[in-house]
């Protein structure tokens, strides 16, 4: 999962960035509100950290524009400011979690880690077909499919975003670490991957493929197709 931080002081990003990084997250990081627009649009983030008040604006306004945008990426706001009406404030731009400052870090920890699980756990389910991200695992109908490393964060990261359209470059800013030192050639051979080893498994069909913009998840179960023409 890739978290991007946009925080002004620089000692707190830091250590955020250093406790997300030590989870295993991919983060990036940002110290005002130009540059965490720029990233926003060119690389697709599961969750953004973003103080209110930052040197050149609201962090409110990049949190409203995301949550416009970008409606499963999850939002968490940082501010000093504890009062009721700020807080409602900021819950009405659509925000997922509010942290004042200053605050324990652990807490920190805990509520961006519950922010990144869907219904109550990280896995990812869409009719009968569950993505378990933790223990790599895929099911469906009862039956399992094999599929591991890069090929399976692919998948994963497209269900999560399955209503956008996300292209080669973004899924190489999303999962690899140095996705400058990989070639989008990579993202073919995932998705072939995705295609071989679980879809024509289990009779399904999870990736589209939408020229020259990339790809988007749209699950169909074949099998309820061929009885539909059976009928």
């Amino acid at each position: 999962m890739r978290l991007l931080i946009v925080e002004d002081e620089v000692t707190l990003n830091k250590t955020m960035v250093d406790g997300l990084t030590d989870e295993g997250y991919l983060v990036d990081t940002v110290e005002n509100l130009a540059d965490a627009e720029y990233f926003v649009e060119v690389r697709h983030y599961d969750l953004v950290v973003v103080d209110w008040m930052l040197s050149d604006g609201s962090g409110l306004d990049i949190a409203k524009n995301i949550k416009k945008r970008f409606g499963r990426t999850a939002v968490v706001v940082l501010s000093a400011r504890d009062d009721k009406e700020s807080i409602l404030q900021a819950f009405d731009v659509g925000i997922d979690d509010y942290i004042t400052k200053p605050f324990d870090f652990d807490i920190f920890m805990a509520k961006i880690k519950a922010r990144l699980r869907f219904g109550g756990s990280n896995c990812i389910v869409i009719d009968e077909l569950v993505i378990d991200p933790d223990d790599e695992k895929i099911t469906f109908q009862g039956k399992e499919a094999e599929l591991k490393g890069k090929p399976f964060e692919v998948l994963s990261h497209l269900a999560r975003h399955r209503d956008q359209i996300v292209s080669k470059e973004q899924l190489l800013d999303s999962i690899w670490e140095e996705p400058e030192l990989v070639t989008p050639n990579v993202i073919e051979v995932a998705i072939n991957q995705i295609r071989q080893k679980m879809d024509k498994p289990l009779g399904i069909s999870t990736i589209e493929t939408v020229r020259r913009r990339g790809y988007r998840f749209s699950f169909d179960n074949l099998d309820d197709e061929d009885e539909d023409e059976d009928e």
